[in-house]
This record gives C-alpha cells, sequence and structure tokens, in this order.
C-alpha cells in the first residue's frame, strides 16, 4: 500500500458511511452554487433576452464586453465583493461578509456574463430561424425574445447546467468572500484545498472524489439537454 492507495480507501470509507462533515460540505455547496445560478438565470436570461432583440448605440461594445466578461477571474470578482461588503466598504453594514451569502453574490456576478452572453446567441439564432413568424403574429420583440427562449428551453438548461458547472468549481471567489470557516462557508472546492495543505489527504479526495462525480453529472445533463436539431418555425406552428 502507497499513500495514495491508503488516503483512496480511506476517501472511499467517508463516502460510502455517509460522514457527516463531508456531506455538510458537499450540501453547502450544492446550496450555494443553485441558488447564485437561480440569481445569474433571472438576471442574466433577461439581459441575453433583452441585447438579442434590442439596437442601440454602443451595442456592439456592450455585447464585446459581455464576451470579455466571460474569462473574468474569480478571484478578481472575489476582490470586488470583499471590498464592497468589507466593515469599511459601501455595503459593510450588511454584514454579510464571510457567509453564505456573499458567496451566493460572488458566484452571481461570475455566471450572469456566461448565461447572458449564450442566452443572447441562443435568441439571436432562433430569431433568424423563426423570427419573421412571431412578427406576423404582433409579438413585441421583448416578448419575441421570452417566447423564443421558452421555445429553446432545451438550449437555457444547457446554458443553466453550464452556469452550475462553472459555480460549483470555482474557488477564488468563494475562498476571499466566504473566509472557508468550518461547518459555515467551507464548500467543496475550498475544503479540498485546506485539507491539502494541512495534510487530511483522505477528505481531500473523498471531496475531489464527489466534485467530479458531480461535474460529471452535469455535463451528462448537458448532453441530455441537447436541442434537437429541427426548424424554430415548425415547433412554433
Amino acid at each position: 500500500m502507497n499513500a495514495f492507495s491508503d488516503s483512496l480507501a480511506l476517501a472511499a470509507q467517508l463516502i460510502t458511511h455517509a460522514d457527516a462533515a463531508l456531506w455538510h460540505i458537499v450540501g453547502l455547496s450544492l446550496r450555494v452554487s443553485a441558488t447564485a445560478c437561480a440569481v445569474g438565470a433571472l438576471l442574466g436570461l433577461l439581459a441575453g433576452a433583452w441585447l438579442a432583440v434590442v439596437r442601440f448605440r454602443g451595442q456592439g461594445a456592450v455585447v464585446g464586453a459581455l464576451n470579455t466578461l466571460l474569462a473574468l477571474p474569480s478571484v478578481v470578482v472575489g476582490l470586488i465583493v470583499y471590498l464592497l461588503l468589507s466593515r469599511s466598504g459601501p455595503l459593510g453594514a450588511w454584514g454579510i461578509l464571510f457567509t453564505p451569502t456573499a458567496m451566493v453574490i460572488a458566484q452571481s456576478i461570475l455566471v450572469v456574463p456566461l448565461i447572458a452572453a449564450l442566452s443572447r446567441q441562443t435568441v439571436a439564432d432562433a430569431l433568424r430561424e423563426g423570427g419573421d413568424q412571431l412578427q406576423a403574429m404582433g409579438a413585441r420583440p421583448l416578448l419575441a425574445a421570452v417566447l423564443l427562449l421558452i421555445h429553446e428551453r432545451r438550449a437555457v438548461l444547457t446554458v443553466l447546467l453550464t452556469a452550475f458547472g462553472r459555480a460549483v468549481a470555482e474557488v477564488g471567489a468563494v475562498m476571499i468572500v466566504g473566509g472557508n470557516i468550518d461547518g459555515v462557508t467551507r464548500v467543496m472546492t475550498t475544503a479540498i484545498a485546506l485539507e491539502t495543505s494541512k495534510g487530511d489527504l483522505p477528505l481531500a479526495l473523498a471531496l475531489g472524489l464527489v466534485l467530479l462525480g458531480v461535474v460529471a453529472l452535469v455535463n451528462l445533463a448537458v448532453a441530455l439537454a441537447q436541442p434537437r436539431q429541427g426548424a424554430v418555425v415548425g415547433g412554433l406552428a
């Protein structure tokens, strides 16, 4: 036996024996990321739909900035949210720094550009295929965009699952604004980093295996949610 095989065996025991500390971390991680994606969906889908149908001066620059934000480093988001929520910051009176709420805010900021950019492209593509029919029916541009989002729900689900995958695997922002407090703000990614540095390799490996499992399930769901090829017009008829 070596260190890796020993740690792997102990990690398997932690998972199969439903270790309380392990599954508390997993549960908090999933709740934070799911809540962030719900907030991101509300803001990102509306923003994406609006950008797809509204025409204004400087729209290209806005879309370009949105696409740039797709590569926004999570540590930068964490720093900005930290400065806003710190005691001396403009939102310090809220007292939510180093809480799950702060982590939700940070992850929401990360996923909103992703959801907005992908949903904008989804609506724009759908408009090119079936927009004329909706306009002939008298639908206003924003209403048409919302109807197309509903029609393209499989594509929208893919977008949301992709956003969740990014959120649940993110470490930088939640480490900064959450503080990695045991039993309060410790999620899978931050716990893996901490436990590895402490030398508690079985727990770190167990969390890593669970995180890989979650990401694999998300990828499977994305594959199953891929929209079928077909014309939008036919579905709207």
